[in-house]
């Protein structure tokens, strides 16, 4: 997996959010097309959303699909919020270079619009090259963006109880499509916000938050460190934003991790102290490659099971991770021939 790139939340952080019609000048970079969707939802524009897209696309910006998030997001949440203008502004936007139309297919699909499968439909004969791409979301093989699910971290005797089922080693039976967290995942939330101003995004964005005390899975602390730490960042700048964010952590029934979480993040904001929150995510994930995850930790007793008891064949795992915001890279991975190597003799 290819992780976020902090530096395009971070970079639309620090932008200001101004607001004026879309420019020449605004065409020229990336940087400059950032600017200006960060400043959209002060003062929609859609009509000037294609040439914008076909900006990105002349510049080579939509040539990495897993570092187009906020691209998607964006032009997912335009098309969402134009109901009435929805196909002329698809139709102008697939005016973009033919190897970058799969942002038009993905960003209908994630746009929420009761009729988002006629849409797609009706311009699949405009893209025969992404007939493949289309079908899966048709069919509900690829998960649109109503279909992420964020589930909570399990605990330490449910982690340590899924090696020993038999889909441990022969695998999970199949389940039904559903878009999970990723940085990826995170950025397009990011875009949708940054396209409409709906808080609906950063409620997900928010749900995540529980994820960056999780010292027992990689991929969960790096992704809810990212979200910490982007919540953090935008909310310096956007004082609409902080407010929500204020009023969620007060919200009945909020979890105790995630209100934990938003004052950390409410508070960095209010004085500027996102270099903080940037460090202690570090910190985390250096502890969880020095010493692995928590669970294993605290499982000691472990050691006392037999191992004719639950020798039932070979179980591997590897855990991945690619930080580009300043996280080191964490590789481990261990094989055993029964759990209790697996839960003891890991680095």
């Amino acid at each position: 997996m290819r992780w976020l790139m902090a530096g395009l939340i971070t970079l639309l952080a620090v932008m200001p959010a101004h607001t004026k019609p879309l420019a020449p000048a605004d065409l020229h970079s990336a940087d400059a097309v950032l600017r200006w969707i960060n400043g959209y939802r002060s003062k929609p524009d859609p009509k000037a959303v294609p040439a914008a897209m076909q900006a990105l696309s002349r510049l080579g910006a939509l040539q990495d699909p897993e570092r187009s998030g906020v691209y998607v997001g964006f032009l997912a949440g335009v098309i969402g919020s134009n109901l009435e203008s929805a196909e002329a502004l698809i139709g102008k936007t697939l005016e973009i270079q033919r190897n970058d139309r799969w942002i038009v297919v993905r960003a209908i699909a994630y746009s929420g619009l009761p009729d988002w499968k006629f849409l797609l439909q009706k311009f699949a004969v405009r893209m025969p090259e992404r007939a493949a791409m289309i079908e899966k979301y048709l069919t509900g093989k690829s998960p649109t963006l109503d279909q992420l699910v964020i589930a909570p971290s399990p605990s330490a005797l449910q982690r340590i109880g899924e090696h020993l089922r038999v889909e441990a080693v022969f695998g999970k039976p199949k389940r039904k499509a559903m878009l999970e967290p990723s940085p990826e995942v995170l950025d397009i939330l990011w875009g949708y916000y940054f396209a409409t101003g709906s808080y609906g995004p950063i409620m997900s964005i928010v749900a995540m938050l529980p994820w960056s005390v999780d010292h027992d899975d990689v991929e969960r602390l790096s992704i809810g460190s990212m979200a910490k730490f982007t919540l953090a960042s935008n909310a310096t700048h956007d004082f609409d934003l902080l407010a929500a964010l204020k009023g969620s952590s007060k919200a009945r029934n909020q979890p105790e991790t995630t209100v934990a979480a938003l004052n950390e993040v409410t508070d960095a904001a209010e004085t500027v102290e996102i270099a903080r929150i940037r460090k202690q995510a570090v910190a985390a994930i250096d502890e969880l490659r020095r010493k692995g995850p928590a669970y294993r930790r605290s499982a000691s007793w472990w050691g006392y099971v037999g191992q004719g008891a639950i020798a039932g064949g070979c179980i591997a795992a590897a855990v991945t991770g690619h930080i580009e915001f300043g996280l080191p890279c964490v590789v481990g991975g261990a094989a055993a021939s029964a759990v209790v190597n697996f839960v003891n003799n890991q680095p």
